[in-house]
Protein backbone atom coordinates (compact mmCIF):
# COMPACT_ATOMS: atom_id res chain seq x y z
CA UNK A 1 0.00 0.00 0.00
CA UNK A 2 2.76 2.56 0.93
CA UNK A 3 4.87 2.02 -2.15
CA UNK A 4 1.89 2.52 -4.56
CA UNK A 5 1.13 5.89 -2.30
CA UNK A 6 3.81 6.91 -2.81
CA UNK A 7 5.00 5.61 -6.62
CA UNK A 8 1.36 6.80 -7.74
CA UNK A 9 2.35 10.11 -9.76
CA UNK A 10 0.41 13.00 -8.65
CA UNK A 11 -3.59 13.85 -9.58
CA UNK A 12 -3.80 17.66 -9.69
CA UNK A 13 -7.61 17.47 -10.19
CA UNK A 14 -7.32 15.30 -6.06
CA UNK A 15 -5.74 18.71 -4.60
CA UNK A 16 -8.15 21.48 -4.32
CA UNK A 17 -5.24 23.50 -3.60
CA UNK A 18 -3.20 25.89 -6.60
CA UNK A 19 -0.13 24.44 -7.62
CA UNK A 20 3.31 25.35 -6.06
CA UNK A 21 4.90 28.58 -6.72
CA UNK A 22 8.08 28.57 -8.55
CA UNK A 23 11.07 27.99 -6.88
CA UNK A 24 12.70 31.01 -7.14
CA UNK A 25 11.71 33.86 -5.12
CA UNK A 26 10.12 32.12 -1.93
CA UNK A 27 12.25 34.17 0.62
CA UNK A 28 11.01 37.40 -1.21
CA UNK A 29 7.47 35.86 -0.76
CA UNK A 30 8.12 36.40 3.71
CA UNK A 31 8.56 39.93 2.70
CA UNK A 32 5.73 40.29 0.97
CA UNK A 33 3.50 38.90 3.72
CA UNK A 34 0.68 40.54 5.36
CA UNK A 35 1.97 42.47 8.75
CA UNK A 36 0.33 40.26 11.09
CA UNK A 37 1.64 36.69 9.13
CA UNK A 38 5.43 38.30 9.22
CA UNK A 39 4.84 39.04 13.13
CA UNK A 40 3.46 35.30 13.62
CA UNK A 41 6.17 33.55 11.92
CA UNK A 42 8.85 35.92 13.00
CA UNK A 43 7.66 35.19 16.88
CA UNK A 44 8.33 31.63 16.23
CA UNK A 45 11.95 33.04 15.88
CA UNK A 46 11.93 34.36 18.71
CA UNK A 47 10.36 32.25 21.41
CA UNK A 48 12.89 29.35 19.90
CA UNK A 49 15.79 32.14 20.60
CA UNK A 50 14.41 32.93 24.39
CA UNK A 51 13.78 29.24 24.97
CA UNK A 52 17.17 28.39 23.97
CA UNK A 53 18.84 31.11 26.02
CA UNK A 54 18.40 29.27 29.22
CA UNK A 55 16.64 25.96 29.18
CA UNK A 56 19.48 23.75 27.39
CA UNK A 57 21.75 24.87 30.97
CA UNK A 58 19.20 24.83 33.19
CA UNK A 59 19.90 20.94 34.36
CA UNK A 60 23.58 21.68 34.38
CA UNK A 61 22.58 24.97 36.78
CA UNK A 62 20.15 22.72 38.72
CA UNK A 63 23.06 20.23 39.57
CA UNK A 64 26.09 22.56 40.07
CA UNK A 65 25.16 25.83 41.37
CA UNK A 66 22.19 24.67 43.32
CA UNK A 67 23.31 21.15 44.03
CA UNK A 68 20.28 19.33 43.40
CA UNK A 69 20.42 15.21 43.29
CA UNK A 70 20.01 14.12 39.68
CA UNK A 71 16.40 13.15 40.44
CA UNK A 72 15.52 16.58 41.59
CA UNK A 73 16.80 17.75 38.10
CA UNK A 74 13.99 15.07 36.58
CA UNK A 75 11.47 16.05 38.17
CA UNK A 76 11.97 19.67 37.40
CA UNK A 77 12.58 18.96 33.29
CA UNK A 78 9.80 16.74 33.28
CA UNK A 79 7.26 18.58 35.28
CA UNK A 80 8.27 21.45 32.82
CA UNK A 81 7.69 18.80 29.55
CA UNK A 82 4.25 17.84 30.77
CA UNK A 83 2.83 21.43 32.01
CA UNK A 84 3.95 22.39 28.39
CA UNK A 85 2.81 19.50 26.29
CA UNK A 86 0.21 18.11 28.15
CA UNK A 87 -1.57 21.40 28.76
CA UNK A 88 -1.49 22.68 24.78
CA UNK A 89 -5.07 21.38 24.89
CA UNK A 90 -6.04 23.91 27.44
CA UNK A 91 -4.16 26.88 25.63
CA UNK A 92 -5.75 25.93 22.12
CA UNK A 93 -9.65 25.62 24.07
CA UNK A 94 -8.85 29.26 25.89
CA UNK A 95 -7.42 30.32 21.99
CA UNK A 96 -11.14 29.39 20.55
CA UNK A 97 -12.90 31.24 23.50
CA UNK A 98 -11.02 34.61 24.13
CA UNK A 99 -9.20 34.82 20.85
CA UNK A 100 -5.38 34.45 20.03
CA UNK A 101 -4.38 38.07 21.26
CA UNK A 102 -5.18 37.57 24.98
CA UNK A 103 -3.68 34.09 25.24
CA UNK A 104 -0.44 35.35 23.66
CA UNK A 105 -0.13 37.92 25.78
CA UNK A 106 -1.02 35.90 28.82
CA UNK A 107 1.74 33.24 27.87
CA UNK A 108 4.14 35.73 27.61
CA UNK A 109 3.33 37.28 31.03
CA UNK A 110 3.90 33.93 32.09
CA UNK A 111 6.93 33.40 30.49
CA UNK A 112 8.66 36.49 31.82
CA UNK A 113 7.74 35.39 35.40
CA UNK A 114 8.91 32.10 34.98
CA UNK A 115 12.27 33.18 33.69
CA UNK A 116 12.52 35.63 36.57
CA UNK A 117 11.82 33.02 38.89
CA UNK A 118 14.20 30.50 37.49
CA UNK A 119 17.03 32.88 37.63
CA UNK A 120 16.46 33.97 41.31
CA UNK A 121 15.31 30.63 42.24
CA UNK A 122 17.61 28.75 45.39
CA UNK A 123 15.10 26.42 46.88
CA UNK A 124 13.46 23.83 44.74
CA UNK A 125 9.46 24.73 45.29
CA UNK A 126 11.20 27.90 43.58
CA UNK A 127 12.82 25.94 40.94
CA UNK A 128 9.64 23.85 40.10
CA UNK A 129 7.16 27.15 39.92
CA UNK A 130 9.64 28.85 37.69
CA UNK A 131 9.40 25.94 35.24
CA UNK A 132 5.46 25.55 35.48
CA UNK A 133 5.40 28.71 34.69
CA UNK A 134 7.57 28.47 31.40
CA UNK A 135 5.95 25.22 30.18
CA UNK A 136 2.33 26.56 30.99
CA UNK A 137 3.18 29.27 29.00
CA UNK A 138 4.82 28.03 25.43
CA UNK A 139 1.26 25.99 25.92
CA UNK A 140 -0.40 29.16 25.70
CA UNK A 141 0.67 30.57 23.18
CA UNK A 142 2.05 28.33 21.08
CA UNK A 143 -1.28 27.03 19.93
CA UNK A 144 -2.39 30.29 19.86
CA UNK A 145 0.23 31.27 17.10
CA UNK A 146 0.11 28.07 15.47
CA UNK A 147 -3.94 28.63 14.76
CA UNK A 148 -3.66 32.20 13.79
CA UNK A 149 -1.10 31.64 11.24
CA UNK A 150 -3.27 28.73 9.86
CA UNK A 151 -6.34 30.84 9.90
CA UNK A 152 -4.50 34.10 8.29
CA UNK A 153 -2.51 32.07 5.66
CA UNK A 154 -5.53 29.83 4.96
CA UNK A 155 -7.88 32.91 4.01
CA UNK A 156 -5.02 34.70 1.72
CA UNK A 157 -4.42 31.28 0.24
CA UNK A 158 -8.32 30.78 -0.94
CA UNK A 159 -8.87 34.39 -2.05
CA UNK A 160 -5.44 33.99 -3.88
CA UNK A 161 -3.66 36.60 -2.22
CA UNK A 162 -0.75 34.66 -0.55
CA UNK A 163 1.16 31.51 -0.92
CA UNK A 164 0.51 28.38 -0.11
CA UNK A 165 -0.29 27.53 3.49
CA UNK A 166 2.46 24.78 3.25
CA UNK A 167 4.95 27.89 2.09
CA UNK A 168 4.19 29.70 4.99
CA UNK A 169 4.61 26.71 7.66
CA UNK A 170 7.74 25.90 5.85
CA UNK A 171 8.66 29.98 6.87
CA UNK A 172 7.53 28.87 10.45
CA UNK A 173 10.17 26.13 10.42
CA UNK A 174 12.87 27.94 8.72
CA UNK A 175 12.28 30.56 11.70
CA UNK A 176 12.11 28.44 14.59
CA UNK A 177 15.12 26.72 13.47
CA UNK A 178 17.47 30.14 13.22
CA UNK A 179 15.94 30.72 16.71
CA UNK A 180 17.36 27.23 17.58
CA UNK A 181 20.69 28.19 16.44
CA UNK A 182 20.85 31.63 17.68
CA UNK A 183 19.31 31.04 21.14
CA UNK A 184 22.21 28.65 22.56
CA UNK A 185 25.02 31.09 20.68
CA UNK A 186 23.87 34.01 23.15
CA UNK A 187 22.87 31.83 25.82
CA UNK A 188 26.38 30.72 26.38
CA UNK A 189 27.96 34.28 26.20
CA UNK A 190 25.61 35.43 28.72
CA UNK A 191 26.78 32.56 30.59
CA UNK A 192 30.21 33.74 30.91
CA UNK A 193 28.17 36.40 33.27
CA UNK A 194 26.18 33.94 34.89
CA UNK A 195 22.55 31.74 34.79
CA UNK A 196 20.61 34.39 36.21
CA UNK A 197 21.54 37.08 33.54
CA UNK A 198 20.72 34.64 31.38
CA UNK A 199 17.12 34.36 32.61
CA UNK A 200 16.85 38.25 32.79
CA UNK A 201 17.78 38.75 28.56
CA UNK A 202 15.51 36.26 28.09
CA UNK A 203 12.56 38.14 30.46
CA UNK A 204 13.09 40.92 28.89
CA UNK A 205 13.21 39.33 25.43
CA UNK A 206 9.88 38.16 26.14
CA UNK A 207 8.44 41.81 27.40
CA UNK A 208 10.07 43.03 24.25
CA UNK A 209 7.70 39.86 22.12
CA UNK A 210 4.67 40.87 23.94
CA UNK A 211 4.57 44.34 23.52
CA UNK A 212 4.61 43.39 19.57
CA UNK A 213 1.85 41.72 19.69
CA UNK A 214 -0.17 43.86 22.02
CA UNK A 215 0.84 46.57 19.45
CA UNK A 216 0.20 44.63 15.97
CA UNK A 217 -1.71 41.35 16.82
CA UNK A 218 -5.27 42.55 15.97
CA UNK A 219 -7.98 41.75 18.22
CA UNK A 220 -10.30 39.22 16.14
CA UNK A 221 -13.51 38.31 17.70
CA UNK A 222 -13.14 34.98 19.08
CA UNK A 223 -14.28 31.81 17.25
CA UNK A 224 -16.56 30.65 19.28
CA UNK A 225 -16.53 33.23 21.92
CA UNK A 226 -19.52 32.50 24.70
CA UNK A 227 -19.31 28.79 24.11
CA UNK A 228 -17.89 26.27 27.18
CA UNK A 229 -14.60 25.56 26.45
CA UNK A 230 -15.75 21.79 26.71
CA UNK A 231 -17.90 21.94 24.06
CA UNK A 232 -14.48 22.97 21.89
CA UNK A 233 -13.02 19.70 22.99
CA UNK A 234 -15.83 17.33 22.17
CA UNK A 235 -16.08 18.70 18.95
CA UNK A 236 -12.47 17.73 17.96
CA UNK A 237 -12.93 14.62 19.87
CA UNK A 238 -15.91 14.01 17.50
CA UNK A 239 -13.76 14.72 14.17
CA UNK A 240 -13.14 11.04 13.61
CA UNK A 241 -10.92 11.80 10.53
CA UNK A 242 -8.74 14.00 12.80
CA UNK A 243 -8.65 12.08 15.74
CA UNK A 244 -7.03 9.08 13.38
CA UNK A 245 -4.99 11.86 12.04
CA UNK A 246 -3.79 12.50 15.39
CA UNK A 247 -3.34 9.30 16.47
CA UNK A 248 -1.11 8.44 13.26
CA UNK A 249 0.94 11.89 13.35
CA UNK A 250 1.56 12.14 17.09
CA UNK A 251 4.78 9.41 16.60
CA UNK A 252 6.56 12.81 14.80
CA UNK A 253 6.89 14.46 18.86
CA UNK A 254 8.55 11.04 20.07
CA UNK A 255 10.97 10.82 17.16
CA UNK A 256 12.07 14.19 17.63
CA UNK A 257 12.70 14.27 21.47
CA UNK A 258 14.89 10.99 20.53
CA UNK A 259 17.57 13.74 19.43
CA UNK A 260 17.93 14.59 23.62
CA UNK A 261 17.96 10.85 24.31
CA UNK A 262 18.58 7.95 22.02
CA UNK A 263 21.13 9.96 19.81
CA UNK A 264 23.43 10.95 22.77
CA UNK A 265 23.35 7.15 23.81
CA UNK A 266 24.37 6.30 20.74
CA UNK A 267 27.04 8.90 20.87
CA UNK A 268 27.92 7.63 24.34
CA UNK A 269 28.17 3.95 23.22
CA UNK A 270 30.63 4.68 20.47
CA UNK A 271 32.63 7.62 23.01
CA UNK A 272 31.72 10.30 20.11
CA UNK A 273 29.32 12.79 22.51
CA UNK A 274 31.24 15.95 21.50
CA UNK A 275 29.72 15.09 17.94
CA UNK A 276 26.77 15.81 19.79
CA UNK A 277 26.46 19.88 18.66
CA UNK A 278 28.01 19.38 15.61
CA UNK A 279 25.04 16.96 14.49
CA UNK A 280 22.81 19.62 16.18
CA UNK A 281 23.92 22.56 14.14
CA UNK A 282 24.03 20.15 10.87
CA UNK A 283 20.02 19.33 11.22
CA UNK A 284 19.66 23.55 11.81
CA UNK A 285 21.57 24.28 8.41
CA UNK A 286 19.65 21.56 6.66
CA UNK A 287 16.44 22.89 7.90
CA UNK A 288 17.50 26.59 7.38
CA UNK A 289 18.71 26.14 3.80
CA UNK A 290 16.16 23.24 2.56
CA UNK A 291 12.93 23.29 4.18
CA UNK A 292 11.11 25.59 1.29
CA UNK A 293 12.43 23.44 -1.17
CA UNK A 294 11.32 20.46 -0.28
CA UNK A 295 7.64 22.33 0.76
CA UNK A 296 7.74 22.77 -2.88
CA UNK A 297 8.55 19.24 -3.26
CA UNK A 298 5.81 18.32 -0.56
CA UNK A 299 3.08 19.86 -2.81
CA UNK A 300 3.79 18.25 -5.79
CA UNK A 301 4.01 14.95 -4.17
CA UNK A 302 0.29 16.04 -2.69
CA UNK A 303 -0.30 15.93 1.74
CA UNK A 304 -0.97 12.16 1.30
CA UNK A 305 2.60 10.94 -0.02
CA UNK A 306 4.43 13.97 2.09
CA UNK A 307 3.43 12.89 5.17
CA UNK A 308 3.84 8.88 4.65
CA UNK A 309 7.44 9.72 2.71
CA UNK A 310 8.16 11.96 5.60
CA UNK A 311 7.11 8.82 8.33
CA UNK A 312 9.02 6.41 6.17
CA UNK A 313 12.35 8.41 6.35
CA UNK A 314 12.00 8.56 10.35
CA UNK A 315 11.61 5.11 10.61
CA UNK A 316 14.72 4.24 8.16
CA UNK A 317 16.88 6.60 10.69
CA UNK A 318 16.40 4.40 13.25
CA UNK A 319 16.66 0.97 11.67
CA UNK A 320 20.20 2.63 10.15
CA UNK A 321 21.22 2.61 13.96
CA UNK A 322 19.48 -0.59 14.87
CA UNK A 323 21.31 -2.57 11.95
CA UNK A 324 24.64 -0.85 12.71
CA UNK A 325 24.23 -2.14 16.69
CA UNK A 326 24.70 -5.60 15.25
CA UNK A 327 27.21 -5.08 13.66
CA UNK A 328 31.08 -4.79 14.46
CA UNK A 329 31.52 -0.64 14.83
CA UNK A 330 33.54 0.83 12.16
CA UNK A 331 37.10 2.34 13.08
CA UNK A 332 37.73 5.71 13.50
CA UNK A 333 35.59 8.79 12.64
CA UNK A 334 33.55 6.24 10.30
CA UNK A 335 31.81 4.97 13.68
CA UNK A 336 29.95 8.52 13.46
CA UNK A 337 28.87 7.22 10.22
CA UNK A 338 25.42 5.80 11.87
CA UNK A 339 24.40 8.49 14.08
CA UNK A 340 25.04 10.84 11.12
CA UNK A 341 22.84 9.24 8.71
CA UNK A 342 20.23 9.47 11.69
CA UNK A 343 20.40 12.72 12.20
CA UNK A 344 19.70 13.20 8.13
CA UNK A 345 16.96 11.14 7.78
CA UNK A 346 14.92 12.13 10.68
CA UNK A 347 15.37 16.12 9.85
CA UNK A 348 14.59 15.43 5.77
CA UNK A 349 11.57 13.27 7.40
CA UNK A 350 10.32 16.34 9.56
CA UNK A 351 10.83 18.04 6.75
CA UNK A 352 8.39 16.59 4.70
CA UNK A 353 5.89 16.02 7.21
CA UNK A 354 5.77 19.03 9.06
CA UNK A 355 4.56 21.54 7.42
CA UNK A 356 1.66 19.65 5.50
CA UNK A 357 0.75 18.48 8.48
CA UNK A 358 0.25 21.73 9.98
CA UNK A 359 -1.55 23.00 6.49
CA UNK A 360 -3.42 19.69 6.88
CA UNK A 361 -4.91 20.30 10.86
CA UNK A 362 -7.04 23.39 9.60
CA UNK A 363 -8.63 21.56 6.88
CA UNK A 364 -9.26 18.17 8.87
CA UNK A 365 -11.00 20.19 11.22
CA UNK A 366 -12.99 22.20 8.41
CA UNK A 367 -11.43 25.45 9.48
CA UNK A 368 -13.47 25.76 12.93
CA UNK A 369 -11.70 25.72 16.28
CA UNK A 370 -8.22 25.80 14.99
CA UNK A 371 -6.78 25.96 18.52
CA UNK A 372 -8.67 23.54 20.09
CA UNK A 373 -7.30 20.89 17.31
CA UNK A 374 -3.96 22.23 17.07
CA UNK A 375 -3.95 22.10 21.46
CA UNK A 376 -5.32 18.16 20.84
CA UNK A 377 -2.70 17.37 18.79
CA UNK A 378 0.26 18.40 20.99
CA UNK A 379 -1.19 16.74 23.58
CA UNK A 380 -1.24 13.98 21.83
CA UNK A 381 2.47 13.72 21.13
CA UNK A 382 3.19 14.80 24.73
CA UNK A 383 1.55 11.83 25.87
CA UNK A 384 3.28 9.65 23.06
CA UNK A 385 6.43 11.19 24.57
CA UNK A 386 5.75 10.90 28.32
CA UNK A 387 5.43 7.05 27.62
CA UNK A 388 7.87 6.27 24.86
CA UNK A 389 10.62 8.38 25.95
CA UNK A 390 9.97 6.33 29.33
CA UNK A 391 10.46 3.20 27.65
CA UNK A 392 13.22 3.99 25.42
CA UNK A 393 14.94 5.08 28.26
CA UNK A 394 14.88 1.67 30.31
CA UNK A 395 15.47 -0.28 26.96
CA UNK A 396 18.84 1.76 26.57
CA UNK A 397 19.82 -0.33 29.31
CA UNK A 398 22.97 -2.52 28.79
CA UNK A 399 20.77 -5.49 29.77
CA UNK A 400 18.35 -5.16 26.89
CA UNK A 401 19.88 -6.40 23.34
CA UNK A 402 21.59 -2.94 22.12
CA UNK A 403 19.40 -2.92 18.56
CA UNK A 404 16.08 -3.04 20.49
CA UNK A 405 15.52 0.32 21.63
CA UNK A 406 15.97 1.25 17.90
CA UNK A 407 13.51 -1.32 16.11
CA UNK A 408 11.54 -0.01 18.56
CA UNK A 409 11.41 3.87 17.78
CA UNK A 410 11.38 2.27 14.43
CA UNK A 411 8.14 1.25 14.19
CA UNK A 412 6.42 4.03 15.88
CA UNK A 413 6.84 6.38 12.41
CA UNK A 414 6.09 2.83 10.59
CA UNK A 415 3.31 2.46 12.18
CA UNK A 416 2.28 6.66 11.97
CA UNK A 417 2.55 6.30 7.99
CA UNK A 418 0.71 3.10 7.83
CA UNK A 419 -2.09 4.96 9.31
CA UNK A 420 -1.88 8.17 7.30
CA UNK A 421 -1.84 5.80 4.16
CA UNK A 422 -4.56 4.51 5.04
CA UNK A 423 -6.23 7.75 5.50
CA UNK A 424 -4.64 9.23 2.16
CA UNK A 425 -6.34 6.44 0.19
CA UNK A 426 -9.64 6.89 1.62
CA UNK A 427 -9.29 10.86 0.51
CA UNK A 428 -8.98 11.84 4.01
CA UNK A 429 -6.39 13.69 3.64
CA UNK A 430 -6.91 15.99 0.15
CA UNK A 431 -9.47 17.78 1.44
Amino acid sequence: MLRSLLRRPADPESDPRPPAAPRAGRWARFGALPPVMKLLISTQLAFNVGFYMVLPYLATHLAEDLGLAAAAVGLVLGLRTFSQQGLFVVGGALTDRFGAKPVVLAGCVLRVIGFILLGAAGTLPAVIGGALLTGFAAALFSPAVESSLAREAGERERAGEGPPRTAVFGMFAVAGQVGTVTGPLVGTALLLVDFRTACLVAAFGFVLVGLAHWRWLPWRTAERAGSPILAGWGEVLGNRRFMAFAAGYSGWLLTYNQLYLALPAELERIDRTAALGFLFVMMSVLVITLQLRVTGWSRRFGAGRSVVLGFCLMAASFLVVAIARLLPDLPGWWALAPAVTMVLLLTFGEMFAVPVAQDLVPRLAGERRLGAHFGVLASFGGLLVLIGSTTVGALLDPAFPPALPFLVLAAVPLLGALVLGMLARRGALAS
